[in-house]
């Protein structure tokens, strides 16, 4: 785990916020549950620079307690899924 990494998850552990706590988003049917912990790690396989940019925002989102965490982890988690099924989009 890296620094960055951890300095994310230690601010939402250090708030409460359990890394566990998941996030349903429904895709043309098909339920996708993400959890905090697994979008988190996820980001951190970006470069330095957007690893710096999520910290950045998950800090501003905390300032805006649950609501805020809560919108900012269905953001991030609406972007992955978006991300990856657009990999998955077959091209003629």
């Amino acid at each position: 785990m890296n620094e960055i990494e951890h300095s994310c998850k230690e601010l939402l552990t250090s708030n409460d916020i359990n890394l566990n706590s998941e996030i349903d988003f429904d895709v043309n049917g098909e339920v996708h549950t993400l959890s905090f912990g697994y979008i988190i790690e996820t980001f951190m396989m970006a470069s330095n620079a957007s690893q710096l940019a999520f910290l950045a925002a998950l800090q501003k989102a905390m300032q805006y307690n649950d609501e805020g965490i809560e919108k900012f982890f269905e953001g991030m988690g609406q972007l992955l899924l978006m991300t990856h099924l657009s990999k998955n989009i077959e091209t003629p």
